[in-house]
């Protein structure tokens, strides 16, 4: 069975890359455009193996929504990977607080991210 990716971004040209990159590879992807799209999107699907969220969104950003998923027992323990463009260290060590597992910085390359994710899928 393929993996199953839930990918948070505001940018439309970021989410197009990204379901590009991944329905390429066999992964079945499903979008949001901000933190509270992606709670509801959440709702919507089957529990997804990964999850990737931007940092910097309107509405609810990156580091709310790592939280609000920890915050749910049926997401808990979902892999969770910020993409951002975004590098600092005091950044990346919030995202980790808040219950990231990873951290990848825009312009991804393509191949990356999908070892990245079946690294963190298992």
């Amino acid at each position: 069975m393929g993996i199953q990716v839930l990918a948070v971004d505001d940018s439309r040209t970021m989410r197009d890359m990204l379901r590009l990159a991944l329905t390429g590879a066999g992964i079945e992807t499903h979008l949001a455009e901000d933190g509270v799209h992606g709670l509801e999107v959440l709702e919507e699907i089957d529990r997804p193996d990964a999850i990737i969220t931007d940092i910097n969104m309107p509405r609810m950003d990156g580091f709310g929504f790592i939280e609000a998923v920890r915050a749910r027992e049926e997401t808990r323990t979902i892999p969770i990977l910020v993409l951002s463009t975004e590098s600092a260290a005091e950044l990346k060590a919030r995202a980790r607080e808040g219950g990231a597992t990873g951290w990848i910085v825009k312009p991804f390359d393509p191949e990356k991210l999908v070892r990245a994710l079946n690294m963190v899928t298992g």
